[in-house]
């Protein structure tokens, strides 16, 4: 009995018209007694459509799915019981090392976002301290990082400059929250995929071009120029112009920074080298490498604090001055409308920069150490971050390269050594304040220019991109171009953009292929493994030596063009989706489609337009005196087959797409009707969209249903009704009766290793069989005398795909078969009725 959802339902489909039941009496035709091989080895099969109330369950979560997903958003609860003693000891040394490196640099991208340097330690100090919570990734450092530095100070100084009485630490932290409120929310969604459209060349564009901007423009200060109404934070090309332009005004700083430069580089040489050298002693010369940024800031704090410890209110050169000890400006943010709209122009750039700076670092340090992240908790992670450290005073923080694979090679465990690392940082700032006062400002600009140094993209791998896509170096230069000329914020803009746009234009101009049949053999060696007067043994029945694949007509593919690719049968095409079948490049597959069935066949009827009047204005004839070129030689069109293997789902805007080539090609074949076969779905919604335009089903009138042949894919049962499984209970099963046979004197098994007996059974089931299959009518009698079916009589089989769709079709191979059978099937009836009709006459 039909439940009251049920009623409802079909009563109000009633209502508006809609015919639930348009298709059943086809359906039910269609699975009247076609597969009487199937049905008299096992039970038949009938795939049943998914229903919306299906899809709309599976997107509302299960109580068991509530509680995945909160746990999930603290990843610490799955290892934090298990944390051990060794753990524990790599963590510390990972922790320490990255400590001492965070330090100077947090201070020296503090002078990078325009704010004092202790922002840039409070902004070190909580992404270490806050990301163990949420992360799923050992390796990732959070904390201040040199293009984030970089479109902060840009921020900073615009804001500065229009509303001089708002403080830049103010816009500095309200671009923190804002922006990790819009992160934190991306990753509670968990749309952390969204990372996924922005390509790796967009990426390297990106960050090439913003190291070369923020090094060139960290120059004037290495060498101490300082000239009114010279902006560093121009266009790269203007600072590199200013530069030379003003290069007489170096002062004292430039032996500061250039030696620093000079040492920094000099030192990561030398112990690299070393590392190689004597390679027993590599992770001490890490170690060392390491630390070579620590190194060279207290030597020139020692040399500057003996070159300015007598001139502290007029120094030789630049020092950076007071450090606040502690956390003087912790507070809450000031957050409103106004401060927003004050940057709302550079948020976009601010977050796309925070998210795939993080996500990139994060997913290529989880494929070298073997552990995979989630994308929309690293989000979480970024934006919990955001949010809490303006509290401490901290400015925009994301995922650092450098720190990051220091981190990675000093054997970090487990998240938690971002612990440590904040206690190194926290000891920095309340320890070393009066020590930090010293620094030489060119010092900071040499760790800035070797930091940046490393994220520029080497030839090499632009080389590779080149072997791999052409196309997308055009685009990485085009980024790296517009960084340079224009802004790092264009930058990212112009690379997303480009490739998306790219991307669009391979959809939309996606082409199919239409294929042919090659056969092809599988060689070892010096022979054919099929070849049986070999020595060498053969393969088994299951691994087919010799086997038929289809490849594009015109090789386009790149396989041997002096390979003859078989047309599948006359009239009949098979087309093969290169990639989606959506709206954006469904016309264009069809197009394609349309265009190669007429050049490579002929009306069915060619007397179909009798005068000029009737033919159509776009196929106006040939002119007055010319006669229609020949085209008797080509066939007329039989069968389309549709290779979906590259198609995930389909929309209304393809299937009416299919819907009108169809009813196209059938007013090209008419009187034929063109049929339809679709090979490889993998999706059932695509199945259910295909089914409900009509496709699945022979293109025939419904009185006329008979007439078709159909081919199903059959396997084998497993389990108890596998053929294996019958093969060892009838070995049993006779080695438990022959003992008996011979004391009874019944019957042994003859040379073919089967008891008379058996014979009589085997002949008895036969002849059942036949009799059996003689009420079904001829098509169950030809499958019971067939050797096929006495060789399966131990075998239990099914259909593969539904019999209520038997034009969907498991591969191309059976597709094939059965356009092919259905046509010569045609065939055959229409000549017996035209030798009907032939014989009428002479029997009057």
């Amino acid at each position: 009995m039909a439940s009251k959802s049920s009623k409802i339902g079909h009563g109000l489909a009633k209502a508006l018209a809609i015919n639930l039941d348009e298709r059943q009496a086809q359906k039910d035709a269609l699975t009247r007694g076609e597969s009487t091989y199937s049905v008299s080895t096992a039970d038949s099969y009938i795939e049943e459509e998914p229903r919306s109330i299906d899809w709309v369950r599976d997107l509302i979560p299960s109580s068991h799915d509530m509680v995945y997903y909160f746990r999930s958003l603290f990843p610490f609860t799955n290892w934090i019981l298990r944390y051990n003693v060794q753990w524990l000891i790599g963590d510390l040394v990972a922790g320490i090392t990255v400590g001492a490196v965070v330090v100077p640099q947090g201070m020296a991208y503090a002078k990078l976002a325009e704010l004092p340097v202790e922002y840039g330690l409070y902004s070190s100090f909580m992404g270490v301290l806050i990301y163990w919570f949420f992360a799923t990734s050992k390796d990732i450092t959070i904390g201040p990082v040199a293009v984030m530095s970089t479109i902060t100070g840009n921020v900073v100084n615009k804001v500065v400059a229009e509303h001089p009485d708002v403080p830049g630490h103010v816009v500095a932290s309200a671009l923190a929250i804002i922006a990790g409120a819009i992160i934190c929310f991306i990753g509670l969604v968990r749309c952390g995929w969204i990372v996924d459209f922005i390509p790796l060349t967009a990426i390297s564009a990106f960050i090439t071009g913003s190291a070369l901007n923020i090094a060139v423009g960290q120059v004037p200060t290495l060498m101490g120029i300082k000239v009114k109404g010279f902006n560093t934070r121009a266009s790269t090309y203007l600072v590199i112009i200013n530069t030379l332009k003003y290069l007489g005004h170096t002062k004292l700083d430039a032996a500061i920074g250039l030696t620093a430069l000079f040492l920094l580089y000099l030192i990561r040489f030398t112990l690299n080298r070393c590392a190689k050298k004597y390679p027993t002693r590599a992770k001490l010369f890490f170690f060392l490498n390491t630390l070579r940024t620590a190194f060279v800031l207290c030597l020139y704090i020692l040399v500057s604090y003996l070159c300015n410890r007598h001139h502290r209110k007029k120094p030789v050169f630049s020092i950076l001055g007071h450090v606040p000890r502690g956390f003087k400006h912790a507070a809450v943010p000031t957050i409103n409308t106004t401060i927003i709209g004050y940057f709302a122009d550079q948020l976009p750039a601010s977050v796309i920069v925070m998210l795939i700076e993080h996500i990139a670092i994060s997913k290529s340090f989880g494929r070298i150490n073997n552990y995979t992240i989630n994308p929309s908790q690293e989000l979480v992670a970024i934006g919990v971050t955001n949010l809490l450290g303006p509290f401490l005073g901290a400015y925009p923080a994301t995922g650092s390269f450098s720190r990051t694979a220091i981190k990675s090679k000093a054997g970090v465990r487990t998240p938690f050594a971002g612990v440590i690392t904040a206690i190194v940082v926290l000891l920095a700032i309340y320890a070393l304040p009066a020590m930090f006062f010293y620094i030489p400002n060119a010092g900071l600009s040499a760790v800035i220019i070797h930091a940046v140094g490393d994220l520029i993209t080497p030839p090499n791998t632009v080389y590779q991109f080149w072997r791999v896509s052409p196309l997308e170096v055009l685009i990485f230069f085009a980024g790296v171009l517009v960084t340079v000329f224009s802004s790092i914020e264009n930058g990212i803009y112009t690379t997303i953009s480009v490739s998306a746009a790219v991307l669009l234009f391979r959809v939309v101009k996606a082409r199919g292929h239409f294929v042919g049949k090659v056969k092809i053999h599988s060689v070892v060696g010096d022979h054919l493994i099929e070849d049986k007067f070999h020595d060498k043994p053969r393969m088994s029945d299951d691994d087919q030596a010799t086997r038929n694949i289809f490849l594009p007509l015109d090789h386009n593919d790149g396989s041997n063009p002096s390979i003859h690719v078989e047309s599948p049968y006359p009239g009949i095409f098979i087309y093969r989706f290169s990639e989606g079948f959506n709206y954006p490049n469904a016309n264009h597959y069809t197009d394609y489609l349309v265009r190669h069935i007429f050049e490579h066949t002929r009306r069915t009827n060619p007397d179909s337009w009798p005068r000029p009047g009737d033919r159509p204005w776009n196929n106006p004839g040939p002119r007055r005196g010319k006669s229609e070129p020949d085209r008797s030689h080509l066939p007329t069109l039989k069968a389309v087959i549709l290779d979906f293997s590259s198609v995930n789902n389909v929309d209304v805007t393809s299937v009416q797409n299919l819907i009108d080539v169809r009813n196209q090609l059938d007013r090209y074949a008419s009187p034929e009707a063109v049929q339809w076969h679709l090979a490889c779905i993998n999706n059932r919604w695509t199945k259910r969209a295909l089914a409900s335009a009509g496709f699945g089903f022979p293109t025939v009138p419904t009185e006329e249903q008979h007439r078709w042949k159909p081919i199903f894919s059959v396997a084998e049962i497993g389990g108890a009704s596998s053929a294996a499984a019958a093969a060892e209970d009838e070995a049993n099963r006779r080695m438990s009766r022959h003992p008996h046979d011979e004391e009874q004197g019944g019957s042994r098994p003859n040379s073919s290793g089967i008891s008379k007996t058996d014979d009589i059974t085997r002949a008895q089931y036969k002849d059942d069989s036949t009799s059996s299959s003689s009420q079904d009518g001829e098509l169950s009698k030809q499958i019971s005398e067939s050797k096929a079916y006495v060789r399966t009589s131990t075998k239990r089989v099914a259909v593969v795909h539904s019999l209520n769709r038997p034009f969907f079709h498991i591969d191309l191979t059976s597709a094939l078969q059965s356009a092919i059978a259905n046509v010569e099937h045609q065939e055959q009836l229409r000549a017996a009725e035209a030798e009907q009709v032939d014989e009428i006459p002479g029997k009057v």
